[in-house]
């Protein structure tokens, strides 16, 4: 998403550079860990500050998805020391985050999205939980987006009865995903469907375990594949089937979309900011498995339906998640140079 925003704002006219590449990350509650970050980001804010009094600043300073395990070190300072606007996109609160490093982040990121002239957000929870912590943060909403012309393919004859998902193999959320779809599939036995999984991690073991009762004809495993491979997959699939539990948004579910497959997953977490209910898929309750497998039922047996979700969902996402929307809304919510100087 990062490499995305960069490319959007260049879309937008802006010229955007990369000015430093230290690694602000607490990957522990370590207080001691934090304190080498701290003393590392002062020094590189001196030389920073250097390197701006060599030159023009910047108009803006932009930082992507700081939150209580990786603040912004750098920015808030800056900012202040040169009198420019500060931004951020995918800011992030949590309650539950009050104590040791972490809380000491978190505050920072508090701090900083409280002087920023927007917090880009992507979702309305996003949104939520920023304003629940920040009170009077300026916010501003932009749709989760992708490159669509790199998911984009003609419709060369789609197998439909070929059920796809692309997503990591980690403990927690994707696990559950995994496991769910695993038990919602089971109830479809009777029904001719194969499914593709592109992805690997950690479970890889335990998602293979979930799937292999249904035999190798049913599953594939394809494990880590690049994007040209993955677009290749979603164009010769035509549903993609992923729960999302605990899901951001998921960039996944619009480049399927893209692709022009209608998604079937969970009405939960960041899921509904990208899949509309009943135009691009079918969003079920949370937690709910037999809803679940009644939805992919569903698309399987009504060519007519299915192929209407598709068409929606390809049309919905280059029109409202593809770059030059990004673009476009990106250049509605920064603030004006003409307006910094």
């Amino acid at each position: 998403m990062a490499r995305l925003l960069m490319r959007a704002l260049r879309l937008a006219g802006h010229a955007v550079d990369l000015v430093s590449d230290l690694r602000a990350y607490l990957r522990d509650n370590d207080e001691g860990l934090l304190a080498d970050l701290l003393a590392a980001a002062a020094a590189e804010t001196q030389r920073l500050g250097r390197a701006f009094a060599a030159s023009p600043p910047p108009d803006i300073w932009f930082t992507y998805h700081p939150y209580y395990k990786s603040p912004d070190l750098l920015g808030p300072f800056l900012c202040a020391r040169l009198g420019i606007p500060y931004v951020t996109a995918e800011s992030s609160w949590s309650a539950r985050r009050g104590g040791g490093a972490w809380g000491e982040a978190q505050k920072r990121v508090a701090e900083a999205a409280g002087m920023a002239a927007v917090n880009v957000c992507f979702t309305r929870r996003d949104a939520a939980g920023l304003r629940e912590g920040v009170p009077g943060a300026r916010i501003g909403m932009l749709a989760p987006f992708i490159d669509t012309a790199a998911f984009r393919a003609a419709d060369t004859g789609r197998d439909a009865a070929r059920l796809i998902c692309v997503a990591m193999m980690r403990p927690g959320d994707k696990l559950a995903s995994y496991r769910m779809l695993a038990q919602a599939l089971a109830n479809l036995r009777g029904r001719p469907w194969s499914l593709s999984i592109v992805g690997d991690g950690p479970c890889r073991a335990e998602v293979e375990a979930l799937f292999r009762p249904f035999g190798p004809d049913r599953v594939t495993m394809h494990g880590q594949m690049d994007k040209a491979g993955i677009a290749a997959l979603l164009a010769s699939a035509s549903i993609y089937v992923w729960p999302g539990c605990g899901e951001a948004f998921g960039l996944a579910y619009l480049e399927a979309q893209a692709a022009g497959l209608p998604v079937v997953a969970q009405a939960t977490a960041g899921v509904p900011e990208v899949v509309r209910d009943g135009r691009t898929g079918i969003l079920v309750p949370e937690g709910d498995v037999e809803a679940f497998a009644a939805a992919i039922a569903r698309l399987l047996d009504d060519d007519a339906e299915r192929r209407k979700l598709a068409i929606n969902a390809s049309a919905a996402v280059e029109a409202g998640h593809s770059l030059s929307a990004a673009a476009a809304g990106l250049a509605a919510l920064l603030p004006q140079p003409a307006a910094v100087r």
